[in-house]
């Protein structure tokens, strides 16, 4: 009787499940299993000879990740780690827009089976959201908050996300709670807690899969507009040397006391500092003062 009571209750709730809509939602620990062999630490060094990380994600094809476009848009080498440690050399951008924050990037060799599903659909807000990446170097951390809104900046739509994002998650993939990629990192907003912000993935589909990819060396860097104060790149200040056994890190300049400090560590050596105010950039060059201590 007991065992006949509790099969009709399971009937009744599934029932009502049906009648309010209500879908059955993978558990975290499922969708960091789903979508985690998709997922990848673009280990990249600039122009400059700079390392640093950012994240990305296969999606649209085997030998094909998206990610932010300024996490390698003055790359010179770039290199996908999965987190079952397969390494894979990306060989170029197949195509990418600076205004969106979007690149398309291509492997050198196809992965099959690793390929994320796509939501193209624009999320509600309160959507249960989650994020994976590599915040401070910490390769394939994932962290969970709500689509807080959703915002136009730049002139199209962006996720606004209560999400955990460090520098090192730019260009990761955000999840809806099947596990399908809804969006991709691009900036957060600095002095502020859980506010960032995420591409809309439908705006991947802008860019075109089928083009040709161009070598780092030969791709033409076209500057994104001077980027406001308000907003902080994920990705820069993460250093792929190891420390420890874990991805070193420096913090973001957060004003000019942080500058100065800064500059002392540099004291008696050349340096060049570059200014951008209103769209006008200067360059100066100098020897850093070497200050007494008393």
């Amino acid at each position: 009787m007991v065992g006949r009571l509790k099969r009709i209750i399971g009937v009744l709730l599934v029932s009502v499940g049906g009648i309010w809509g209500i879908s059955a939602e993978a558990n975290p620990q499922k969708i960091y299993r789903k979508v985690l062999p998709s997922v990848m630490v673009l280990e990249v060094e600039n122009q400059a000879g700079e390392k640093f990380v950012g994240s990305a994600v296969m999606v649209l094809a085997d030998d094909v990740a998206v990610t932010a476009w300024h996490v390698v848009s003055d790359a010179s080498s770039v290199w996908a780690k999965f987190a079952d440690d397969t390494r894979v050399k990306v060989v170029g951008c197949i195509d990418k827009d600076g205004e969106r924050d979007l690149a398309l990037l291509k492997l050198e060799k196809p992965l099959p089976g690793r390929c994320a599903l796509l939501n193209r659909e624009l999320q509600s807000v309160a959507t249960r959201a989650y994020v994976i990446g590599a915040p401070k170097g910490y390769g394939f951390s994932i962290s969970d908050g709500l689509v807080s809104q959703i915002r136009h900046v730049d002139g199209f739509p962006q996720y606004q996300v209560s999400c955990p994002i460090s520098p090192g998650n730019s260009g990761g993939p955000v999840l809806d709670p099947r596990g399908r990629v809804i969006g991709i990192v691009s900036w957060t907003k600095a002095d502020a807690q859980s506010l960032s912000f995420a591409i809309p993935i439908q705006e991947v589909t802008r860019l075109n899969v089928s083009s040709k990819p161009i070598a780092w060396d030969h791709l033409s860097f076209t500057a994104r507009p001077p980027i406001a104060p308000r907003r902080v790149k994920a990705d820069r200040p993460v250093s792929t040397e190891t420390k420890g056994g874990a991805a070193g890190s420096s913090a973001l300049p957060g004003g000019f006391e942080d500058f100065t400090k800064r500059l002392q560590k540099s004291a008696g050596k050349n340096v060049t500092v570059v200014v951008q105010e209103d769209g006008d950039q200067s360059t100066f060059t100098f020897t850093v003062p070497q200050t007494s201590r008393k």
